[in-house]
């Protein structure tokens, strides 16, 4: 059998079956709920599901609980829940999306690809502790409110995965005034500008 890869993750024909199926999802409802910006449509596999799925391959594998802050279209936490039943399957994944049409969306996708996961159609400032060992949020918010949010939600010893563009650097000091953490930039595999920040031992100033 041919072995396929998706951002260095081996994955097997089932789980490429879920992300072809998430994909047909998200382009059917796109047309009537703005999920991604539709220019990005054309080339959604390397833009959106490669872009998510490097988020999944940098977690560690024991993490227990992974929470996604501003699911939207499911970027990345749908995709890296697609990964994780292979992967990770004691995994148990929260997706927070406060807008209404977006989050049925979201539950639509975990019915139909079978994913256990949960949705939460709340803000995300009004979600209890989630103790996550894992944290992710794309194109969310700058770093310092992004930060704002996560803290409450990371366990002990929890890792922040946090896709940022070419302002990285510029958030990254902003947030600096505020917090303390440890940070490891590393190149995006979607785009050389912009960067997936790993953050630990996240604390106030």
């Amino acid at each position: 059998m041919t072995e396929t890869t998706i951002a260095g993750i081996n994955v097997s024909r089932e789980t490429m079956d879920r992300l072809n199926a998430y994909s047909a999802l998200l382009e059917k409802w796109n047309r009537k709920i703005n999920l991604v910006a539709p220019a990005t449509i054309p080339t959604l596999w390397q833009r959106h599901i490669v872009d998510s799925a490097q988020v999944f391959a940098l977690t560690p594998r024991d993490v227990g609980v992974w929470a996604d802050f501003g699911s939207g279209g499911g970027l990345p936490g749908a995709v890296c829940a697609i990964l994780a039943a292979e992967h990770m399957p004691e995994c148990h994944f929260t997706l927070v999306e406060s807008d209404k049409r977006k989050a049925a969306f979201l539950m639509t996708v975990a019915r139909e690809l079978g994913l256990p996961v949960r949705v939460l159609a709340q803000r995300v400032e009004a979600v209890d502790p989630l103790n996550a060992g894992a944290v992710s949020a794309r194109a969310l918010a700058p770093l310092p409110q992004l930060l704002a949010w996560i803290s409450p939600h990371l366990a002990q010893g929890g890792i922040a995965l946090l896709p940022k563009g070419k302002t990285w650097q510029e958030e990254l000091e902003a947030a600096r005034s505020e917090w303390q953490f440890a940070v490891t930039p590393h190149i995006s595999q979607t785009d050389p500008a912009a960067r997936l920040l790993e953050i630990k031992d996240l604390s106030r100033v």
